[in-house]
């Protein structure tokens, strides 16, 4: 690297460890925005030379990087963004904090992907979905969808592993016309329950028709494309058609199809599928989701859910126990709320519910409005007194998840 990288680099390491060390944060922000300031160009100069992945989309990123992480992992040393650090002061700190690693496996925010892929020049991107996300700031989801769009279109020799499920991903890699070059696309299906952002058709504004698991525009040939990889039962199909069981520590549904999106990622690596299921059962939380806390006779659960698709995969998730609500709505949650009535509360039906966070009055409505029963609580620990022995599963947005997070660890 140039001189001023190396330095940029040295900098950003020394910057990240000191906010560890004051014990306010893990750095994977602070060191990158230094580390930029000095040589802007330092994430380009950081990833040159390394095989890397970028995995985006509205729901799952942190997973199945983490789980990608380890598929990837078979082959040696792998630069990761661990902690979920998802723009490019993260990237930026998780790769000089890595070293000369061959590969990488960063999770990006959707927002940032072009930017990202023209610093990185990755060798393979995984779309995952497009849903509404931060009402009040963020891109309408056709908005982010066309974003996309544009994006790949400049780089048409990079692979893509995209889930075919999502009628905006599919359009997002689909060329805007016969004159472009079709992109490198391997495709997955691991479900989506999740249809309330996608029954109009991006390209010609038609409705999308659904029957199991197909889907297709009534009114040109967008439709859903034969996937490579899929979820079957409780194992992934691979393209050769052999099937692999997944083993996970992770919850849900769900997670069995982020572990299909890492299997599918890592074979653009040369990664066998019978190579790296065994290290997909090693990943057990994920920057403190689905982790698991012991107190006064109390088995904690936390999951995160911070827009509709999400809470409607937690409460696929959760059990059948005690279930603590929590709402906020500072800067990283967006501050509009109107996202609530878009969730069905219903599954929460005969359990005990607590509902607690800033906004946890805007819950409350929804709750009644759902005829779910609830009992407010003012602190985190006021619900764990209030529950009986045995699990408690907590249902959090991003804040409001640490704030638990981090009131669990001072009792600690």
């Amino acid at each position: 690297m140039p001189l001023r990288a190396k330095v940029a680099t040295s900098v950003s390491r020394t910057a990240a460890a000191l906010s560890r060390a004051a014990g306010r944060g893990d750095g994977s922000v602070i060191g990158g925005w230094i580390g930029l300031k000095i040589d802007p160009d330092l994430l380009a100069h950081l990833a040159n030379g390394r095989a890397i992945a970028l995995v985006s989309g509205t729901n799952g990123k942190t997973t199945t990087t983490r789980l990608t992480t380890a598929a990837v992992g078979v082959l040696g040393p792998v630069a990761t963004n661990s902690f979920g650090a998802n723009m490019p002061t993260g990237h930026t700190s998780a790769l000089a904090k890595a070293g000369d690693t061959p590969y990488a496996v960063l999770e990006v925010d959707e927002h940032y992907l072009p930017q990202v892929i023209d610093a990185t020049n990755p060798r393979v991107v995984a779309l995952l979905n497009l849903s509404r996300d931060q009402l009040d700031r963020a891109k309408e989801v056709a908005m982010m969808a066309q974003l996309w769009r544009s994006t790949l279109v400049q780089h048409p020799d990079i692979r893509i592993v995209a889930n075919a499920d999502d009628p905006m991903v599919v359009w997002a890699v689909t060329p805007p016309s016969a004159r472009e070059r079709p992109p490198l696309v391997t495709w997955f299906s691991a479900g989506q329950r999740w249809h309330d952002d996608s029954w109009v058709c991006p390209e010609c504004g038609s409705s999308i028709e659904r029957s199991g698991e197909q889907w297709w525009c009534v009114g040109c040939p967008l439709r859903r494309p034969q996937p490579h990889w899929l979820v079957e039962d409780d194992g992934v199909l691979d393209p050769t058609g052999a099937w692999h069981k997944i083993s996970l520590q992770l919850p849900g549904r769900v997670n069995l199809g982020n572990a299909a999106t890492a299997l599918a990622v890592a074979a653009q690596f040369g990664v066998r599928p019978v190579d790296a299921v065994s290290r997909l059962g090693s990943v057990t939380s994920v920057a403190g989701r689905y982790a698991q806390v012991v107190r006064d006779g109390r088995n904690i659960r936390l999951l995160l859910a911070k827009n509709p698709a999400s809470w409607l995969e937690a409460f696929d998730m959760a059990d059948d126990a005690p279930t603590l609500l929590s709402i906020n709505a500072r800067d990283p949650d967006g501050a509009d709320t109107s996202w609530l009535y878009d969730v069905d509360f219903a599954p929460l039906r005969g359990r005990q519910v607590l509902i607690t966070g800033d906004r946890a009055y805007d819950l409350a409505v929804r709750l009644e409005i759902n005829q779910v029963p609830f009992q407010h609580v003012r602190r985190f620990l006021d619900a764990v007194t209030a529950v009986p022995p045995g699990r408690l599963e907590v249902i959090a947005n991003y804040t409001a998840f640490q704030d638990i997070r981090a009131e669990l660890d001072r009792v600690n």
